[in-house]
């Protein structure tokens, strides 16, 4: 009676550790499999693609092609959507990127890189629909959706991803108490910290 008291103590134990084997296979699967860098499907339809706001209201984000998530090398392309009165951080960069305005009206800031301590005052440029511009490495900048009632749409191309975001609390803060943030927000999940072999 005691041995077949056991093996039923023994069973269910052994029911309960399977099943959370099972549960945590399941969910490192399914992590595996977001954060898959297995590259892209030749054609995809972007209006189908995740888009997140990674806790900023007035954003929502897609990342199109990019360095953690696709495995991309050179460059990362994001469509951003910014509503009536969201804008970037204040920041900068150690990579080139281009903007083009898809849909809606703003304002970029920029400060062109200098050997000044801090920003300073930023040049303003107004941004329209098939605008482009361009943000020179590590100038600081900052884009705003300027606009009362429309959103401001962007693709967004950058050079040297994944991304590493220096962020000022105003344009007098100095460049040395910038804050890095890396992994930036919509690589933080699936950013792994082993080293990426170039193949070239």
């Amino acid at each position: 009676m005691r041995v077949e008291f056991s093996l039923q103590i023994y069973s269910v134990t052994m029911a309960r550790h399977i099943i959370i084997l099972v549960a945590v296979f399941w969910f490192a699967t399914a992590e595996a499999s977001h954060c898959s860098i297995n590259g892209l499907p030749l054609v995809r339809n972007i209006s189908e693609l995740p888009q997140e706001n990674y806790g900023r209201s007035g954003l929502s984000h897609t990342t199109i092609a990019g360095s953690v998530l696709h495995g991309m090398k050179e460059i990362e392309v994001w469509l951003q959507t910014f509503a009536p009165g969201f804008r970037t951080p204040i920041h900068r960069h150690s990579c080139e990127e281009i903007f083009i305005v898809l849909k809606g009206q703003g304002t970029l800031y920029l400060t062109p890189s200098s050997h000044s301590k801090y920003p300073g005052n930023p040049q303003e440029f107004h941004i329209f629909p098939n605008s482009t511009f361009h943000i020179p490495v590590n100038d600081v900048h900052q884009v705003w959706n300027t606009g009362e009632q429309e959103d401001l749409q962007v693709l967004d191309v950058i050079s040297r991803p994944p991304v590493k975001v220096f962020m000022y609390d105003d344009w007098s803060m100095p460049h040395t108490a910038a804050k890095l943030k890396f992994p930036y927000y919509w690589d933080e999940e699936c950013y792994q910290t082993t080293s990426r072999k170039d193949e070239l």
